[in-house]
């Protein structure tokens, strides 16, 4: 497979880090997953406004060939079609250049871009639980990817532990953040429902689309601090991201029976 390693497309084979990388070093950097269908990068704009807000929040310089959503998605469709990926599943890494301890030497960015075969799975949730074991942190950079990842890391590791197909995540107080990998959304009385970004939760690209397709369609949206028992009491349950939206069933004894929910997001 071919990469693209600060603009060079590269073979894998031949790819190496540099060494001081802050990225390894202090993980003082973040990423970005998207998709490539259709000729084009799904959300482009909605990624590169995450990536431009965790750059500012980071104080990181991003570079030209990701300076603007057009750029992204240059750039990226590049890559799916030099790997001849009709449909590609893309990762985009960005950390901090240069070296130096804590105290950061430079705000250049050094990236790295990676694709595989991307294959829809809408395959529904048929159990979910509740974390046990980690919860959800808010910070200045709980909205990115990357800086808090190690809290999904060991969440899947109690998801894949426990036989789960979802696990969601909660604030320290007991207020519902995300799933493990996705936002989290309920329908209750007609009204859209999911956790503010107070909550520790990722700004998820989906999530928004989410939102703004239910608004323009007239529904009703809430954001906030929702506990346990208001999810529980819901008409339907969904998660989304980027890749795919995905009925809920069960979560621990409580079930949800509905036909999938669409034209949402």
């Amino acid at each position: 497979m071919l990469l693209i390693s600060n603009g060079a497309l590269v073979d894998e084979n031949a790819f190496g880090l540099n060494l001081p990388n802050r990225g390894l070093l202090f993980g003082d950097g973040f990423f970005e997953t998207l998709i490539f269908v259709d000729g084009q990068v799904r959300y482009a704009a909605g990624h590169h406004a995450r990536m431009a807000a965790a750059a500012a929040a980071l104080h990181l310089a991003l570079p030209a060939a990701l300076a603007s959503p057009e750029d992204l998605e240059n750039t990226l469709s590049g890559l799916a079609t030099a790997n001849a990926l009709p449909a590609a599943r893309l990762r985009l890494q960005l950390w901090r250049g240069g070296g130096g301890r804590y105290t950061p030497l430079t705000n250049a960015v050094e990236w790295l871009a990676t694709a595989e075969a991307f294959v829809p799975d809408e395959t529904p949730v048929r159990r979910a639980g509740f974390a046990l074991e980690t919860h959800s942190i808010h910070s200045p950079l709980s909205f990115c990817k990357g800086p808090q990842a190690w809290l999904y890391v060991r969440a899947a590791h109690e998801r894949q532990r426990r036989g789960l197909d979802e696990i969601i995540l909660c604030t320290p107080a007991g207020h519902v953040a995300e799933a493990g990998a996705a936002a989290i959304f309920w329908v209750k009385d007609d009204v859209l429902f999911t956790p503010s970004l107070a909550s520790g939760c990722v700004a998820g690209v989906r999530r928004a689309e989410v939102l703004r397709a239910a608004q323009e369609a007239g529904q009703e949206c809430r954001e906030g601090l929702f506990l346990p028992g208001e999810l529980l009491a819901a008409d339907a349950i969904f998660t989304a991201n980027v890749a795919a939206i995905k009925n809920v069933y069960l979560i621990d004894s409580t079930s949800f029976n509905f036909d999938k929910i669409s034209g949402i997001g």
